[in-house]
């Protein structure tokens, strides 16, 4: 795909989708949609888009393969096993009810994982979580507690398989009583506006294919909306240079914290010129 029909193409998308490819990394994505478009029957992009504008199947499964909903329970054992021994019973010193946001949950797998940890480890207690995701496939997956396969549970202990989930031949699903403690609801991280007042944000591997700016962009909302001394955790494959000028401390790896309390920020009083702490 060469630079003409890419800029075309992402007008069209854009039109279509309001996904913005401008805040990923373009030569990355010139190269995927070079190989996705190899696998459709349009000889050219502009008979393509032009299909995408007349069905809507072919326009979802663009949507999907932009979107990247790739996830499991409890992808990767390691910080999982940290959120659980480590960072949730932290937050939960400080704050009995935790208010927790998956953002980019696709089809629910890791805000369920949190509900489940906290089901286990602060059973008493109504803990808000909100999961969010762009591809409304994906959450109408998420809100039905599945069904997932035996690949999207191959982390899940036997225990918590017992527990929290029932069977039908090889498809799986999630309890109503873990299924009801997450509120899921359509969201797109690069344009819809952000709720505040978060202890925990998870954004796992969803960012790997955007600029750096947008990056930084994203997780400074993310800092936004977080509480003092509030969490955001990432993906494995992911890292946060610019995780100190943003605000961030970095508490272990893929968990960034915000500070416990903002340096005072002073300024002129316009009536009388004298410093005053806002």
């Amino acid at each position: 795909m060469d630079e003409k029909s890419y800029e075309y193409l992402k007008k069209k998308i854009l039109k279509l989708t309001n996904i913005n490819l401008d805040d990923y990394k373009s030569q990355q994505m010139m190269r995927r949609l070079g190989m996705f478009l190899t696998q459709t029957k349009y000889e050219n992009i502009v008979s393509y888009a032009s299909a995408l504008e007349r069905d809507e199947e072919m326009l979802q499964k663009l949507r999907n393969f932009l979107t990247i909903n790739v996830s499991e329970f409890f992808r990767d054992d390691s910080p999982f096993e940290y959120l659980q021994n480590s960072i949730l019973p932290k937050l939960l010193k400080n704050r009995p009810s935790l208010n927790i946001w998956s953002a980019g949950c696709s089809r629910g797998q890791e805000c369920y994982s949190v509900a489940m940890i906290l089901s286990g480890i602060s059973p008493d207690h109504n803990h808000r979580i909100l999961a969010t995701d762009i591809d409304a496939d994906s959450l109408k997956r998420a809100v039905n507690g599945g069904p997932y396969s035996s690949g999207d549970l191959k982390n899940v202990k036997q225990s918590f398989l017992k527990r929290y989930f029932t069977a039908s031949g090889q498809e799986f699903r999630v309890i109503d009583r873990i299924r009801k403690r997450v509120k899921v609801q359509e969201l797109n991280l690069l344009n819809d506006k952000f709720e505040r007042d978060f202890d925990l944000i998870i954004c796992r591997n969803v960012t790997i294919y955007f600029t750096e700016e947008t990056k930084r962009v994203l997780n400074e909302r993310f800092l936004q909306s977080l509480n003092a001394g509030g969490i955001l955790f990432i993906g494995g494959t992911e890292v946060m240079l610019d995780a100190t000028s943003i605000g961030f401390k970095q508490i272990g790896t893929s968990f960034y914290q915000k500070p416990e309390s903002s340096p005072a920020v002073f300024k002129k009083n316009p009536v009388n010129n004298v410093l005053v702490k806002s």
